[in-house]
């Protein structure tokens, strides 16, 4: 049994090895102008901060470079995207038909699609709102100093969720398109999914319902399109109909 594993786990080496080589390289590249993303990943956080204390603060000595180094990660990251997409499907594609292999390039393209409109979701809807409702929530007691650590790294972790979740219609036309799901089979666990959703929205966002909220609606909605495509892709009723005629 081990023998039969051994090609798959030198596939996923290489695989490794290839997404550590792009993430190093492009985190290198991102440290070149870490200032100029962190400018940017702040922007939200200073346009929620009461007028006159729109600055952040650093608590610990080595804080600030460790930040950019953070920063240059996520810039990283976001940049070899594509890179990843296309090694994820380098792995699997050995299990899959010739016909169906041919997506590699529609799965990079909207695989970063997806995922770079969750990022923009979060940064230009999520963003705005919930640092506005966390940030003033108690400001009359209290005085907020933000810290850049604590900030980049609550930042990255919103926005790959984000990232992630918008990656639902993806994920639902290759699992249609193997068979493993269709349009009947979504409706049926539509009520388990919307738990679901809410559940992976309440983990992934501050603990705030409003938070919560701006990232189930448009995973509702996500879920909604993926059905659409399902039944595009493998609708139930061509299924049913060729189980019959056999």
């Amino acid at each position: 049994m081990l023998e039969d594993l051994k090609p798959h786990i030198h596939d996923l080496r290489k695989c490794l090895i290839n997404i550590t080589i792009a993430l190093l390289v492009a985190c290198c590249v991102c440290f070149y102008f870490w200032e100029i993303i962190l400018n940017w990943m702040v922007a939200p956080l200073s346009a929620a901060l009461p007028k006159g204390q729109e600055s952040v603060i650093f608590t610990q000595v080595g804080e600030a470079f460790f930040t950019a180094i953070k920063v240059a990660f996520f810039g990283g990251f976001i940049v070899s995207l594509p890179v990843i997409f296309w090694q994820l499907w380098s792995f699997v594609a050995p299990g899959l038909y010739d016909n169906e292999k041919r997506f590699v390039v529609p799965f990079v393209i909207f695989g970063t699609f997806f995922f770079v409109s969750g990022c923009a979701f979060a940064y230009y809807v999520a963003f705005p709102i919930g640092f506005s409702y966390l940030i003033n929530f108690g400001s009359q007691l209290f005085t907020a100093l933000p810290s850049i650590g604590d900030y980049v790294s609550f930042f990255a972790k919103l926005m790959v969720g984000f990232g992630i979740s918008f990656e639902l219609p993806v994920i639902t036309f290759f699992l249609a398109k193997i068979g493993l799901v269709t349009d009947k089979t979504l409706r049926e666990y539509f009520k388990y999914a919307i738990v679901f959703i809410f559940v992976l929205a309440a983990i992934l966002t501050p603990p705030d319902v409003l938070s919560q909220f701006l990232m189930a609606i448009p995973l509702t909605l996500l879920y909604g399109l993926s059905i659409f495509i399902a039944k595009v892709v493998n609708p139930y009723k061509e299924e049913k109909e060729e189980l019959e005629d056999e």
